[in-house]
């Protein structure tokens, strides 16, 4: 069968292969003499159909496809079952990091409050054996401050360099692939270099948690819950692992559909968890009320580097973003006025489709955008293929909507104004601008030799 969204005769995702899948899971399973039966047994193993991502075989290897599908339930519970063993060396502290984006979904799920979501979840993680259960926002906080930096920088070198602008968002692991596996030097040159929440998340659990606890980073699991299968991906970038240590900053990605799964097989709903505190990487000190960013479906990069330019750039407070919808709901615009002079016009592209139309306009030359927050996912985040799924495989319309209800009344917190963040900037990476903060922070996308050429794909 060929894929939609590929020129290859044949996608390795739309193969439903269970002899390969359970051989390459089978394989992380039997180290260490694990190949045992438990509870757990028969949780299914990781499949990713091209219609959960964008990554097909196209822009896939084998390889890559193997540690994909070892990212499942069983990688969870391997650790979880060597941390019950005699072999104190084989022991892992065990952090699991929960996305901003997945705790509407279990909100929703489960008839509760986000931040009843979000302590039950920490409480059901805790009760199988976790040790700590932390909330991204601090590292989307990092990489939108990150990000707002950036985008001012580009704009005042825009005349000296060709591929100042447009900035493209590095949050979306979906479209980065697509964009170093397809689109090359067209594009990459314009992403901005920030790492995204999860990858930063991954640098403060190895990195600042780590030293905090006198612990080697070799020595922490760190599982990221996430509303989509990009996000695994992502944690296999060979940029985002430490030699020293044989160490990924994340080393296994769930998506908020999977951790249900788990909750079906040991028959518990959420609403009957006991409650316990998020904590944070700071000590003892743990979570208050859960917060977001500004933007409807997104951590709302797009609304950050949009007000924080028009300030910095032409001293103008922007209180709210007026969106004008172009050719559907998933491509807007918002542009800033000044004497009669349009200074700055975002926009926001989800989905493919729209992703193309705009790559389309890069290619001719009439690309009018100084900034583009790109989601592969229709709707944004909180669409993610790993949750709010009928089991078709559908949307399921009804609790994306009230997902969006519930994002939506989620008090918002500047980056600018989280306290921890300033003072980690200053006590962890040795300034604002330092060579340290470049180091943890940012990183450098690049096009990735390719044999098939796919910009002329009709999405």
């Amino acid at each position: 069968m060929k894929c939609e969204n590929c020129t290859k005769k044949e996608c390795s995702k739309k193969q439903k292969n269970d002899d390969t899948q359970s051989t390459s899971v089978d394989a992380v399973s039997s180290n260490d003499g694990l190949e045992e039966k438990n509870e757990f047994h028969t949780l299914a193993n990781a499949k990713i159909l091209l219609s959960d991502c964008l990554a097909c075989d196209n822009c896939m290897t084998s390889e890559e496809g193997a540690r994909v599908f070892q990212q499942n339930q069983k990688e969870l519970f391997r650790v979880l079952n060597l941390n019950k063993k005699c072999d104190t060396s084989k022991h892992k502290v065990l952090a699991v990091s929960i996305c901003p984006q997945s705790l509407p979904y279990f909100a929703a799920k489960f008839n509760l409050s986000v931040n009843d979501a979000a302590k039950r979840l920490c409480g059901f993680l805790k009760s199988l054996g976790v040790h700590y259960v932390f909330d991204t926002t601090i590292a989307a906080d990092f990489s939108i401050l990150e990000s707002q930096r950036e985008f001012v920088q580009r704009y005042q070198r825009r005349t000296q360099e060709d591929h100042a602008l447009p900035m493209f968002a590095s949050a979306c692991p979906g479209w980065i692939r697509y964009a170093e596996r397809v689109l090359a030097n067209l594009v990459t040159p314009h992403i901005c270099t920030a790492k995204s929440p999860q990858q930063i998340m991954g640098s403060l659990v190895k990195g600042y948690f780590a030293r905090q606890q006198n612990l080697s980073p070799d020595k922490i699991f760190h599982v990221i819950v996430a509303p989509c299968y990009d996000k695994k991906l992502e944690a296999l970038r060979e940029d985002f692992y430490t030699a020293l240590y044989n160490s990924q900053e994340v080393d296994c990605v769930l998506t908020s559909g999977e951790i249900v799964q788990i909750m079906e097989q040991k028959n518990v709903s959420l609403k009957d968890v006991t409650e316990v505190a998020v904590d944070t990487l700071f000590d003892e000190t743990k979570e208050g009320e859960v917060v977001r960013h500004d933007g409807k479906r997104s951590d709302g990069y797009l609304e950050h580097i949009f007000k924080h330019a028009a300030k910095e750039l032409f001293g103008m407070d922007v209180k709210e973003i007026t969106y004008k919808a172009l050719k559907n709901k998933d491509f807007q615009e918002v542009t800033l006025e000044k004497d009669g002079e349009t200074v700055l016009r975002f926009a926001a592209a989800y989905g493919f489709r729209n992703i193309q139309n705009l790559v389309l306009k890069l290619k001719k030359g009439k690309f009018l955008y100084h900034f583009v927050e790109v989601l592969a996912c229709p709707g944004g985040c909180l669409n993610g293929k790993g949750q709010a799924q009928t089991e078709d495989g559908k949307p399921d319309k009804a609790l994306l909507s009230q997902m969006e209800e519930v994002y939506a009344a989620i008090p918002v917190r500047l980056p600018e104004t989280n306290v921890r963040v300033q003072r980690m900037y200053q006590d962890w990476l040795e300034g604002v601008d330092s060579k340290k903060v470049q180091d943890t922070l940012h990183t450098k996308y690049s096009a990735v030799n390719q044999t098939v050429s796919n910009l002329d794909i009709k999405w």
